[in-house]
This record gives C-alpha cells, sequence and structure tokens, in this order.
C-alpha cells in the first residue's frame, strides 16, 4: 500500500494548522427573489442542498441567476476547483463539503475554501470529510447552532508535505471510487426491483380477486406471555429482538404481561404509516400493545405478502385510504384499514413472483453489504493516514505512477 508506521518517516515534518493559515474563507449572498430579471439567466447559484460530500457539476445545479443578479447582490463567482463547506442548513447539511467542479456563484449560507498552494485541494476535502462530526461541535450555540467564516478558519487540520498530501488523497480516492461503483450497481438494482414490481403486481392486480383484509388474516391479541423475548418494530428490518437494536433501548416500566404475543409469520401493524407500516416477523415473542398482529387465515407465501405490504404500489393504492392524520401525525387507522379490499393473487402466482423479486433483492443486499465494508474500510484508512499514524511513501506512489505512464 506504500504507507509506513509512524516510526518510518519523520513527524517533524507533520504540521498542526488551523485551516485559515492555508485557505482564504469567503461566502456569497442570494439575489433578492423580487427582481425577476436578477433570476433564471446562465450563472449557476450553490446553495447547502448541492454541499453533500460531493463534487458539484452543472446537473446538480437546480437554480441560476443573472449577471445583474450576481452584480446586484453579494452571491459571489467562485472558480471551478474550490471546496464548499455549508454553514448551516436542515438535518446534517452543516459541515458538509463539496468540490466545486464548475466555475459558480454562492449564496451566503456556503462557504468558499480558497486554499493556498501548500495544500492539496482533495486532501484537504478528505480530512475535512473526515472531521465531519468535530467540525459541527464547533458551530455556534443558540437558537440555531450555525458554521461561520471565523470558527471554519478554526478548523484544525494535519498537513504533511504535499507530495504526500497528494498520495493519501489518490490512496482514498480509490476506496471512494469502489464505493461510487457499488452505489450505482444498486441504484440500477433497485430500479429493476421497481420495475418488476411494476410489471408483476401493478400492471395486472385489477385482474385478480380483491377480498378485505379480515378474509385474509385473524387480528389476534394473545397476551399473559411475560416470559416470551421482547421484539421491537423496525421499517428496514421488519420485526427483531429489541436486544438486536443498536444504541440505548428504553426497557419497558412494569409487568409485560399486556404484551401482545406475535408469531413466525405474522405481520405487526404500526401505529406510523412509515413505509407502509405494515411488518413481518420471523420471530416469536411480544410487542408493545400498541401494535395490532395479523395472523394469516388462509394458504398464502410469506415472502409475497412481505413484499407486497412495502411496494409502493400497496401504499399507493390501497393503504393510503386507510392513513388519517397529515405529515408526522399520520397513523393507520384499523376499521379503515379493514374495510378496504386488496388484490390477492393465486398462491402459485404469489409464489412466482416472490421467487422473481426475491433473486433482485437478494442482490441489493449483498451489493450493500459489499458497500457497508468499503465505507468501514475507508473509514478505518481515514483513522490511519490523516491523524499521522501512517505515513505514505510519496516517492514509492511517484514512481510508481511514472511507471504507469510509461515515463523514466
Amino acid at each position: 500500500m506504500g504507507t509506513e508506521g509512524r516510526g518510518g518517516m519523520k513527524s517533524s515534518d507533520l504540521r498542526r494548522l488551523a485551516l485559515g493559515d492555508i485557505a482564504k474563507i469567503s461566502s456569497g449572498g442570494t439575489p433578492s427573489r423580487s427582481v425577476p430579471e436578477y433570476w433564471n439567466g446562465e450563472v449557476p447559484w450553490v446553495k447547502t442542498a448541492q454541499i453533500q460530500n460531493c463534487k458539484i457539476t452543472s446537473g446538480k445545479i437546480d437554480e441560476w441567476i443573472t449577471a445583474a443578479g450576481l452584480k446586484g447582490s453579494s452571491a459571489k463567482m467562485i472558480a471551478a476547483g474550490t471546496v464548499l463547506m455549508a454553514m448551516y442548513g436542515q438535518g446534517k447539511t452543516r459541515g458538509q463539503v463539496a468540490i466545486l467542479e464548475i466555475d459558480a456563484s454562492i449564496n451566503q449560507a456556503c462557504a468558499a475554501i480558497e486554499l493556498s498552494e501548500e495544500a492539496n485541494r482533495d486532501y484537504v476535502f478528505q480530512y475535512l470529510l473526515f472531521s465531519y462530526d468535530r467540525i459541527r461541535q464547533m458551530s455556534n450555540t443558540g437558537g440555531q447552532e450555525n458554521l461561520s467564516a471565523a470558527l471554519i478558519k478554526e478548523i484544525p487540520i494535519l498537513l504533511p508535505p504535499l507530495p504526500e498530501q497528494k498520495a493519501i488523497a489518490d490512496l482514498l480516492a480509490t476506496w471512494d471510487a469502489a464505493i461510487e461503483k457499488t452505489e450505482r450497481l444498486i441504484e440500477a438494482k433497485e430500479r429493476r426491483f421497481r420495475g418488476l414490481m411494476q410489471e408483476l403486481i401493478g400492471d395486472v392486480c385489477h385482474q385478480w380477486k380483491h377480498f378485505r383484509p379480515d378474509a385474509i388474516f385473524d387480528t389476534v391479541s394473545e397476551k399473559n406471555f411475560p416470559e416470551e423475548e421482547l421484539l421491537s418494530v423496525t421499517q428496514d428490518r421488519g420485526v427483531i429482538p429489541r436486544s438486536m437494536l443498536e444504541g440505548r433501548v428504553m426497557s419497558p416500566d412494569g409487568s409485560t404481561s399486556g404484551y401482545k404475543r406475535i408469531k413466525r409469520g405474522d405481520f405487526a401493524i404500526s401505529l406510523r404509516s412509515f413505509q407502509g407500516g405494515i411488518e413481518y416477523s420471523d420471530y416469536q415473542g411480544i410487542l408493545s400493545p400498541a401494535y395490532t398482529v395479523l395472523r394469516p387465515k388462509i394458504a398464502m407465501s410469506e415472502d409475497y405478502w412481505r413484499l407486497f405490504f412495502k411496494s409502493y404500489i400497496f401504499i399507493k393504492r390501497y393503504l393510503d385510504l386507510a392513513v388519517i392524520g397529515i405529515r408526522d401525525g399520520k397513523q393507520i387507522s384499523i376499521p379503515d384499514f379493514m374495510s378496504v379490499k386488496i388484490p390477492v393473487p393465486s398462491v402459485q402466482d404469489q409464489c412466482r413472483i416472490a421467487e422473481t423479486v426475491s433473486y433482485v433483492q437478494r442482490e441489493i443486499g449483498l451489493l450493500k453489504g459489499i458497500l457497508e465494508q468499503y465505507k468501514k474500510q475507508k473509514r478505518g484508512l481515514m483513522q490511519k493516514l490523516l491523524t499521522g499514524e501512517w505515513r505514505v511513501d510519496a516517492k514509492n506512489n511517484e514512481s510508481k505512477e511514472r511507471a504507469k505512464n510509461g515515463k523514466k
């Protein structure tokens, strides 16, 4: 890999600096929305929505301003190749970075980090990615936690010699390329999955017999099983043991004798309508009494129904008819759900659909596992390379690069 431990290279050539020592920090502005002549021009205008730990190309720009808008406001033109940082924004936006691939203007929430010649752009970008959590902790406190140009200047950075910066950035870029390729493969497989669901269910389900859910499932409420394992309902993993959840999990107060038993093959209807809100259980245990437990009463393919209940087709065509409330307060009305007739294919068709679609699902699962491994490996490399624990032999890397390009 061309790396050496701490003792293999001089540590005296590692400099601990503030970002402001090697960069000029500035921000832009927003032309007046009340002046139509300032908008829909030919000047790309970057907002924090585009700063997502990525490279910003013209295809990611969704608003453009005119030369008059640029001149008549504090919006500022920034050269291609500049590192940008989001100073504030919704959710996880604050502290995220991007590399500008085009000349563009920026608004007041974007910080342009224009580097001196002693810093490699890609190295600094990777270092800021690595420092994301620490950067967010530096934010101003108060009603709204923001970054400022002054705070960004204070971000600490470890700077090796310029050739080593490039070598480290090139090494990490190898993992970025693998991550990006895998993400594209996952996107392609997910498009294939959606296409299959539409082809095998959406386009033909109107031809199937339709039944109320209470003709397909029994609503069960078996209680007084406090010795059973406590389960939780999740969006992406279905019903699982609470012990499998990461982080701190609140334990129920008092007795669990009022909790409902759920068996393998049952479904739980969540109070919330996220992603359908009907989750399959691979486990037997007990759930909060707030959940409704459905148990199949007719022959069926469990794999089909777990697919169907999570599908966009089911959610939009059928479940939405039983959802009450708005926004975050949406809930599934059990009486309304039980009155909605849903399509039921033959068991043979259920098995065929499940087998076809599950194959693509397994491929997606495998790719997601590979993606997580790549990300984990990169995080490990960043921890070693960007803290100085491992040093990169830049001369050896340069020799390899020359040999690859056929140069002496």
